[in-house]
C-alpha cells in the first residue's frame, strides 16, 4: 500500500489510528500495540498477500533467536548462525538472478535466470532484524515481548522504505503514558509534516520523472546524449531522488508522530553538504549509521593503522551499494562513493595544521559544488541499469556529443542563434526540453539549497529521536493562515493521487 493512495489515506489511516487510540483507552497498552502490529501486516500483505508468510517467518526466527541470544550470554557462533540466515534470505530473493547473469557473462554459462520477485522492503526489515541481534547479544535490548516485537519489525511507516530503526530507541516510546493519549500538538505536526512529504513526493518528485526516463532509456539502447540532454536529464533525476526520499521520510516521520511516536532522523538536506563525509551524515542517515556501527567497525574501523582503515572505508561502501542493488552499476556506484570517502579523509589529513588558501565562505561555496557535482555524477551509475548506458549519459554531460537546444529557439533566438550556431550549437529536435525542464529542475534545486528543511521548519513539535544542526529563524506556527495554505496544499495533492507512483526506494 502506499501513502500517496486513496486507500491508505481514506481506509488504512484513519482505522488505524482511531483503532490504536481506542484500544489505548479502553483495552491498555498491550491491546493497541496488538491492533498496530495487525494493521502493519495488513498494510505490508497489501502489496503480494503471498510474502507475508515471509515476513512473519522471518520475524519468528529472529525472534527466537534474539531469545537464545539472551539466555545464552555474548554467544558468537549463535549470533554468526542468525546474521548468516538473515543474509541468505536477502541474498537468495535480491541476488540470485544477478550472480546467474553475472556467471552467464563471465563464463559463457547458459543457466536459467529464476525471475525472483522481491519482496518489498526485505533490505530494510533484514537489516533492522540484524541490527536487533547484535543489540541483544550486547546486552542493550531489555523487552522480549513476541507483540511488541512484532510491532518492532513490521511498523508500517518505516518499514518499507526506512528508516532502519533499533528497538532500543522505539520500543520504550510505546510504554511511555504520553504515547498512549492522543494530542493535538502530535496530530498538527504529524499531518503538516505529511502534508510536506506528500507535496514534494507528487508536486516535485514525480514532475521532474518525466524527464528522467527517456533519457536513460536511449542511453541503455546505444543513443549519443548531447550535452543538455545528458544533463538534463541526469539533473532531472537528482531532483526526483532528492524528493522523493525525502517526501517518504518526511511522511513517515508524520505518520509515527499521529501515533506519538518518534523515529529516527533519516534525510538532513544531503545536498547541503560541503564534503563526502558530511553527504552521508545527511543522506539516509540511519543506512550510514548501520554500515559504521555493525560493519566498518566490524571490520576493524580505524583500529589497525591508515592504510587499513582506508581499505575498510571502501568496503564498507561497496557493500553498501551491493545492498542497494542487485547489479554491477549499484557495485559501481559504492565503489566510487568508497573513493570518494578515501580522496575525502586523506585531503582532510593532508590539510590538518594547515593554513587555509581560500576564505571560508568561498572555502564552503567551492567544496559545496564539487560535492554536489561528484554526487551527481554517481547518481549516473545509481539511475542507469547498465554499465554501457551510464558511460553514455557521462559522455553527453561532458560535451563529448556536441550541444543542442530545441528547433523552437532557433526561431525565438534570431540574429543571437545564428551567431551561438557559428560556435557550434545545433538546433534540433531532441529530449532536452528547454525552459519548461530548466524551471522544473532549477526551482527544487534553488529550494534544497536556500531554504530549511522539514523538520527544522517543525522543530517547536520534536518530530524526531535525532539530533540535528540546521539553523533558521523560520518556523511553523499553527495559525489560521498556516493551517488553511496545508489544506490548500493537502486538498490539490489529493486531487492528483490517481498518478499514482511508488517511491524509488521501495524496490531497494
Amino acid at each position: 500500500m502506499l501513502f500517496n493512495s486513496y486507500e491508505f489515506l481514506l481506509m488504512f489511516l484513519p482505522l488505524c489510528l482511531g483503532g490504536y487510540y481506542s484500544f489505548s483507552s479502553v483495552a491498555g497498552q498491550r491491546a493497541a500495540i496488538a491492533w498496530l502490529a495487525l494493521c502493519s501486516m495488513f498494510f505490508y500483505g497489501w502489496w503480494n498477500p503471498a510474502y507475508v508468510w515471509l515476513m512473519t517467518a522471518s520475524i519468528l526466527f529472529n525472534y527466537g533467536a534474539g531469545l537464545l541470544l539472551a539466555s545464552r550470554h555474548r554467544s558468537k557462533p549463535l549470533l554468526a548462525l542468525a546474521v548468516a540466515a538473515n543474509l541468505l534470505l536477502l541474498g537468495h530473493y535480491k541476488y540470485t538472478d544477478f550472480f546467474i547473469s553475472s556467471a552467464n557473462a563471465l563464463a559463457g554459462l547458459d543457466w536459467q535466470l529464476h525471475n525472483i520477485v522481491l519482496p518489498l522492503g526485505i533490505s530494510f526489515f533484514t537489516f533492522t532484524q540484524i541490527a536487533y541481534l547484535v543489540d541483544v547479544y550486547r546486552g542493550e535490548v531489555r523487552e522480549y515481548r513476541i507483540t511488541d516485537y512484532f510491532l518492532f519489525v513490521t511498523y508500517f511507516p518505516h518499514l518499507i522504505a526506512g528508516p532502519i530503526i533499533h528497538h532500543k530507541e522505539m520500543m520504550p516510546q510505546f510504554a511511555k503514558p504520553a504515547t498512549q493519549q492522543i494530542t493535538a500538538h502530535n496530530i498538527t505536526g504529524g499531518l503538516v509534516l505529511f502534508t510536506i512529504g506528500l507535496a514534494k513526493k507528487i508536486l516535485v518528485a514525480d514532475r521532474a520523472m518525466e524527464y528522467v526516463g527517456p533519457v536513460f532509456t536511449a542511453a541503455e539502447q546505444g543513443a549519443s546524449l548531447t550535452f543538455f540532454e545528458a544533463w538534463g536529464g541526469t539533473l532531472a533525476y537528482v531532483v526526483q531522488l532528492y524528493f522523493d526520499f525525502s517526501g517518504y521520510a518526511d511522511m513517515a516521520l508524520g505518520l509515527s508522530l499521529l501515533f506519538g511516536i518518534r523515529l529516527p532522523l533519516n534525510f538532513n538536506s544531503p545536498h547541503k553538504a560541503t564534503s563526502i563525509i558530511d553527504f552521508w551524515r545527511r543522506w539516509h542517515m540511519t543506512l550510514s549509521r548501520f554500515l559504521r556501527d555493525y560493519l566498518y567497525i566490524a571490520l576493524g574501523g580505524s583500529r589497525h593503522g591508515e592504510p587499513r582503515r582506508y581499505l575498510n572505508l571502501f568496503l564498507t561502501m561497496l557493500l553498501g551499494g551491493i545492498w542497494h542493488g542487485a547489479g554491477w552499476t549499484f557495485v559501481l556506484w559504492g565503489a566510487l562513493h568508497g573513493a570518494y570517502l578515501c580522496i575525502n579523509h586523506g585531503w582532510r589529513a593532508f590539510c590538518a595544521g594547515r593554513k587555509a588558501l581560500l576564505p571560508p565562505a568561498l572555502r564552503t561555496a567551492v567544496y559545496g559544488t564539487l560535492t554536489f557535482l561528484a554526487v551527481v555524477v554517481s547518481w549516473v551509475f545509481f539511475r542507469a541499469h547498465s554499465l554501457d548506458g551510464a558511460l553514455r549519459v557521462l559522455e553527453g554531460m561532458a560535451g563529448l556529443n556536441g550541444v543542442t537546444v530545441p528547433l523552437k529557439y532557433a526561431e525565438k533566438w534570431g540574429e543571437t542563434g545564428q551567431w551561438l550556431a557559428q560556435f557550434g550549437l545545433v538546433f534540433d529536435d531532441n529530449l532536452f526540453k528547454g525552459g519548461k525542464q530548466v524551471s522544473q529542475i532549477l526551482w527544487p534545486l534553488l529550494v534544497i539549497w536556500l531554504l530549511p528543511n522539514s523538520q527544522t521548519l517543525l522543530r517547536h513539535y520534536d518530530v524526531t529521536v535525532s539530533e540535528f544542526s540546521e539553523q533558521s529563524r523560520f518556523a511553523f506556527r499553527p495559525n489560521a493562515a498556516t493551517l488553511l495554505l496545508c489544506l490548500v496544499v493537502l486538498l490539490y495533492c489529493f486531487t492528483h493521487l490517481t498518478q499514482l507512483s511508488e517511491f524509488l526506494y521501495f524496490r531497494f
